[in-house]
């Protein structure tokens, strides 16, 4: 199960329905070792499409420092699909080289509707994919009580 604040949810929604009509993508890090997504990370997709993401290798690599010197690690890798539910495409099931990450998927194909967006996450490993539920809190610090 992805357990998930508020605040960071909601970012990353407002991200995707921002890039829209191309893809957003980016990340959430947290403490190594901790599953805790505690800082949200928003990336430029590289490829500017609406139907493809790619993290550009010079940020991604500032990223890793970052999170190395931070004693973090990926939590949630997150993208969005502008025209399809939110659930992996073959090219996303392919490239997910994280097997400890969320994968989140935010679906923006109905952006004319003011509810949520459909936003679902998935463990994939070794191709395999299996969808978890997702729980938001007010705050991971309340969750944890």
């Amino acid at each position: 199960m992805l357990t998930i604040d508020q605040g960071i949810h909601d970012a990353i929604v407002a991200h995707a329905r921002r890039d829209h009509p191309d893809e957003a993508c980016g990340v959430v890090a947290g403490p190594a070792g901790s599953d805790r997504p505690t800082r949200h990370l928003p990336m430029l997709n590289a490829a500017m499409s609406p139907t493809f993401y790619e993290f550009d290798a010079t940020d991604l690599l500032r990223l890793y420092q970052d999170m190395d010197a931070r004693d973090e690690e990926l939590v949630i890798i997150y993208h969005s699909h502008t025209a399809t539910p939110a659930y992996p495409s073959r090219t996303d099931i392919a490239l997910a080289q994280e097997p400890g990450a969320h994968y989140v998927l935010v679906s923006t194909r109905d952006r004319d509707n003011d509810d949520e967006p459909e936003f679902r996450s998935y463990r994939i490993i070794d191709g395999q994919v299996e969808e978890e539920d997702v729980r938001v809190v007010p705050s991971l610090e309340t969750a944890a009580e």
